[in-house]
């Protein structure tokens, strides 16, 4: 079987006389039996070309004959199949659309970063921003560890998603990769424009990386444009596929999902008629049922929590960390704890208490033979779709394991249920609080929708009851909350801590002296609601941290006997990860709320 090379090559350069050089172009491709595509503009060359290896080494020795492409550098990679069907020689304004004005890749270049040189910032852990330049469809398949992608369907949309980068980042150094490195050419001046200060861009970009470097920080393949859909670090064609109709990358596992047909559809573009939708749904909802009953952290079974090193506690005695970390529990009571084996290594190995150690490691405490304590298991799906989940969260349910919860949390439920994929949470209510959780399927879809979050373009609404009749009809708190936790996890006002602000609005007075509040958060700092309504005089019924009279309580999650916390997520607006459009859900008001 004969093997097929592949070409990528692109370069900035003042070409002239493009009809001709498309005409000889052409001629020269067509006789050597090569296919793919050639773009040539007044400001350089781009190319992706496949065929025999003396045809395209006599197409190199041609194009490097052109003035200004003397030092065209190509991309090779092998292939056991022809992945183009055809041969295009075209002329085009630029070669790669952007539509910006004032960009000048050939005079003002941004620096360029070598492939090993960005492996090694890597290795030693050198802070930077990795910033993703390409399609999300490409990000789907792979992309650097940590990467920011940039949020766009085409690179038209770079400008647009710059302007939406957080202020400080202008000062960072950002180093921004692609593909084959073309966007960045542009994408780093453009950034440089908008006063972005420390731009690298990745030299050769993912390919170049991949020939050099291999895959270390990388997850994951590298969309390519052509029928081999994927490569991976070596370089070489993946069993990734891509859809038919809404042309989103697939993997294996997503290509034995039922829901892909070839040629028509893919879990991605898959919609359900509203019967089968609804039984799809009342299926995942016995799923959690059958989940719950019993509940899973109602049997004894070992629960690991995980311990990072600090920075402040390298070459520190393991068991001098932990009693300083964990002042509630002494240093002999740690060495005994040690002794036992319960502290384990990465490699999970056992430790000793003297155990020297250092900055950024990671151990597990088991904890072994626990049973959690009873929670509400009651949790109702509001909507389910290719990469959303919406569910009604009870309450007292914490949503991560913390503390004296592992298994009987939202996280471990739905791992459960929706096994072998891990819904993300994009936020994160308190254990005690009710209402609206939004939860993407893939890593994909939550690198869309978490950063809304993290730009505050997320609207959310609350509901509360609260004790007392506030004089005003609507108020704002901005009082600053601290930063570090008190007794029972709670928080205070602190002139020093992070700025906060929350909206109410009276909604409601009932005759037992309570009120009816919404509450619009603007910023997300932990207990917000909770701590501006008891800073204001109106702790909420049912709350035992936050206590009428300005006093903290000791306890944290209430038990599903307790009277309830009456506060309840109950709306929230997006812009929503797959249709890219404004979305809205709501979760029924508890009866506590109902007037």
């Amino acid at each position: 079987m004969k093997t097929v090379r592949n070409i990528a090559a692109y370069k900035f350069a003042a070409l002239t006389d493009l009809k001709p050089l498309r005409l000889r172009l052409l001629e020269l491709c067509q006789t050597r039996g090569l296919k793919g595509t050639i773009l040539l503009s007044t400001e350089g060359i781009n190319l992706f070309v496949a065929g025999g290896p003396e045809g395209i080494d006599e197409l190199l020795v041609e194009l490097r004959s052109i003035p200004g492409l003397e030092a065209l550098e190509v991309k090779v990679s092998e292939s056991a199949h022809q992945p183009f069907n055809r041969m295009l020689v075209r002329i085009k304004k630029e070669i790669i659309a952007f539509g910006v004005p004032g960009v000048d890749p050939v005079g003002r270049p941004s620096p360029k970063l070598a492939p090993k040189v960005l492996k090694a910032w890597l290795d030693e852990g050198r802070p930077l921003v990795l910033l993703d330049t390409r399609n999300d469809y490409e990000v789907k398949l792979g992309t650097f560890r940590n990467a920011l992608p940039i949020g766009v369907d085409h690179f038209r949309e770079f400008p647009d998603a710059v302007a939406r980068l957080p202020e400080a980042m202008k000062d960072q150094p950002i180093v921004m990769f692609c593909t084959g490195g073309i966007r960045c050419e542009k994408a780093g001046p453009f950034m440089e424009l908008q006063g972005f200060r420390n731009i690298f861009q990745l030299e050769g970009g993912i390919l170049k990386y991949f020939e050099e470097c291999g895959g270390s920080h990388y997850d994951g393949e590298c969309f390519v444009f052509d029928q081999r859909v994927g490569v991976d670090p070596a370089l070489q064609e993946t069993e990734s596929s891509q859809c038919f109709r809404c042309l989103s990358p697939l993997k294996k596992e997503e290509m034995d999902d039922a829901r892909y047909v070839p040629n028509e559809s893919c879990p991605y573009c898959y919609r359900p008629t509203e019967e089968r939708r609804a039984l799809l749904l009342a299926e995942r909802q016995q799923a959690i049922r059958s989940a719950v009953d019993p509940l899973p952290g109602s049997t004894p079974a070992d629960n690991f929590r995980p311990l990072r090193i600090p920075d402040r506690f390298d070459g520190f005695p393991l068991v001098d960390f932990l009693s300083s970390v964990f002042g509630h529990i002494s240093k002999n009571e740690w060495e005994t704890t040690c002794a036992s084996g319960a502290i384990l290594d990465e490699a999970n190995h056992s430790v000793s208490g003297n155990r020297v150690v250092r900055a950024g490691e990671r151990y597990l405490y088991r904890e072994r033979g626990q049973i959690e304590p009873t929670v509400n298991g009651a949790i109702r799906i509001l909507h389910e779709d290719e990469a959303l989940i919406v569910v009604n969260k009870p309450a007292p349910l914490p949503m991560h394991p913390s503390g004296r919860f592992h298994r009987n949390t939202l996280q471990f439920i739905l791992n459960q249920v929706y096994h072998p994929q891990k819904p993300h949470p994009a936020h994160r209510l308190d254990a005690n609080t009710t209402g609206v959780v939004l939860l993407t399927r893939t890593r994909h879809f939550a690198s869309i929708l978490q950063p809304q979050f993290e730009r505050r373009e997320v609207s959310k609404l609350y509901v509360a009851r609260v004790q007392g009749r506030p004089s005003w009809r609507e108020s704002t708190c901005t009082m600053a909350i601290t930063t570090e936790a008190g007794p029972a996890g709670s928080r205070s006002i602190d002139e020093s801590g992070l700025p906060a602000r929350t909206e109410f609005r009276v909604l409601q007075e009932f005759g037992d002296g309570s009120t009816l509040v919404e509450a619009k958060p603007i910023t997300g700092r932990t207990n917000q609601i909770r701590i501006h309504l008891w800073h204001l005089g109106f702790p909420i019924l049912g709350d035992k941290t936050y206590l009428r009279g300005g006093v903290l309580g000791n306890d944290q999650t209430v038990s599903p006997a307790d009277p309830p916390l009456c506060l309840h997520a109950w709306s929230v607006d997006f812009v929503h990860p797959l249709t890219r459009q404004p979305a809205h859900f709501e979760a029924p008001l508890p009866g506590w709320a109902d007037a």
